[in-house]
C-alpha cells in the first residue's frame, strides 16, 4: 500500500471541559490511524489513565508510566508498550501522574519543556503522534501544547462549551506568544453529536460560522458501541468496526489526511505552476484488512457533514439501529 503524505506530526488533544471525548478521540483516532500503516504514538498524560485503559493496559500494573518520563528518570521510548490490537504504542499513565504534576510546579526552570525534550530523539520514528491531555489547563496541558505542533479541539455543541472553548483557544495563543510560536489549531471537532437536538445544531452553525474550514465536516455521534468499547479494552475499530462510531473515526482520519495531502499538494506545485510542469498525486488505498465494508472514503460519505447543511449528519440504517438515541 502507498501513501503520499507522511504526517510527522504532534498533535494534542486538548479541552479543560471533561467529558467532551477527549479519550475517545485520542484511542480511536490513533487506531484509526495505525489503520493506514501510519506509525502512530499516543501518550497518556491525563492522571485518570482513561486512554491507557482503553487501549487495554492495566494502569495499576505499570512499571514505568508518563510520570517516569516528565520526571527525567526514564528515556521515554524505554516507557512505550505496544496497543494489541490497535496497531499503535503507548506511553501509559496512571495516577502516579498528580505527584509528577507537584514536583514540576516546584521546578524553576524548564518545567513546561519536559515532554517537548523527551519527544526530540524519537519524534522522527513516527509519522504521528497524539497527546491525550487532562481535562484541565494544569501543568501538564502546558507541557502537551509546548510539545504539540497543533491542538485538536473535541468539543459537544452546547452552550457552555462555547465558554470553555474561548479559556482554551486564550491558552493556547498564550503559549504560542511565550514558547511556541509555530502551534496551530489541527481543528475542532464536534462529538457526541445528535441532530435531533436543535441547541446542538445552532452552536455547530457558530462553529462553522466564526472557525469555518478549522471545523472538521466529520461528526462524531453518540453511538453504543463506541461508549462500550473502553470496557473491552479496545478502540471500537476492534470492537465493532461496522458501527457508526468506528466509521465516523475512520473518516476523521481520511479527513485529516486528506488535508495534509492538499497542504502538501500546494505546497509541491506553487513552484512549477508558473512554468506549466504537470503533477501528479498517488491516490490513498484505504486498508483491506480493517473495516472491510467501510473504507475510509465510504466513512467519509456516511460520517461527514457538509459543513453548509443545517440539518446536521445523517445515517443509514445499520445493526446499530436498535440503540436509543445513537
Amino acid at each position: 500500500m502507498q501513501y503520499t503524505v507522511a504526517m510527522k506530526r504532534v498533535i494534542a488533544i486538548a479541552n479543560q471541559k471533561g467529558g467532551v471525548g477527549k479519550t475517545t478521540t485520542a484511542v480511536n483516532l490513533a487506531a484509526s490511524l495505525a489503520a493506514t500503516t501510519r506509525r502512530v504514538l499516543l501518550l497518556d498524560l491525563d492522571p485518570q489513565g482513561n486512554a491507557t485503559m482503553g487501549s487495554g493496559i492495566d494502569k495499576s500494573q505499570l512499571e514505568r508510566s508518563s510520570v517516569d518520563v516528565l520526571l527525567e528518570e526514564v528515556e521515554l521510548v524505554n516507557a512505550l508498550v505496544t496497543v494489541e490490537p490497535g496497531g499503535f504504542q503507548l506511553l501509559p499513565a496512571n495516577q502516579d501522574l498528580t505527584a509528577a504534576e507537584v514536583r514540576l510546579l516546584q521546578t524553576p526552570e524548564g518545567r513546561e519543556t519536559r515532554l517537548r525534550n523527551a519527544l526530540a530523539p524519537i519524534r522522527e520514528s513516527f509519522d504521528v503522534i497524539l497527546i491525550d491531555c487532562p481535562p484541565a489547563l494544569n501543568m501538564l496541558t502546558v507541557n502537551s501544547l509546548v510539545a504539540a505542533d497543533s491542538v485538536l479541539i473535541p468539543m459537544q455543541c452546547e452552550y457552555y462549551a462555547l465558554e470553555g472553548l474561548s479559556a482554551l483557544l486564550g491558552t493556547v495563543e498564550q503559549i504560542r506568544a511565550a514558547v511556541n510560536p509555530g502551534l496551530e489549531i489541527e481543528g475542532i471537532l464536534r462529538t457526541m453529536f445528535d441532530p435531533r437536538n436543535n441547541l446542538a445544531n445552532e452552536v455547530s452553525a457558530q462553529l462553522i460560522t466564526h472557525f469555518g474550514e478549522k471545523v472538521f465536516r466529520t461528526i462524531i455521534p453518540r453511538n453504543i458501541r463506541l461508549a462500550e468499547a473502553p470496557s473491552f479494552g479496545k478502540p471500537v475499530l476492534f470492537h465493532d468496526k461496522e458501527s457508526r462510531g468506528a466509521l465516523s473515526y475512520l473518516a476523521l482520519a481520511g479527513e485529516m489526511i486528506r488535508r495534509e495531502e492538499e497542504a502538501s499538494e500546494h505546497a509541491n506545485t506553487a513552484p512549477y505552476a508558473s512554468a506549466g510542469v504537470e503533477t501528479e498525486v498517488v491516490a490513498i488505498e484505504p486498508p483491506a484488512d480493517v473495516a472491510q465494508s467501510a473504507e475510509p472514503s465510504d466513512a467519509a460519505e456516511i460520517a461527514a457533514v457538509d459543513a453548509t447543511s443545517p440539518q446536521g449528519p445523517s445515517y443509514p440504517d445499520d445493526h446499530d439501529k436498535a440503540e436509543s438515541g445513537s
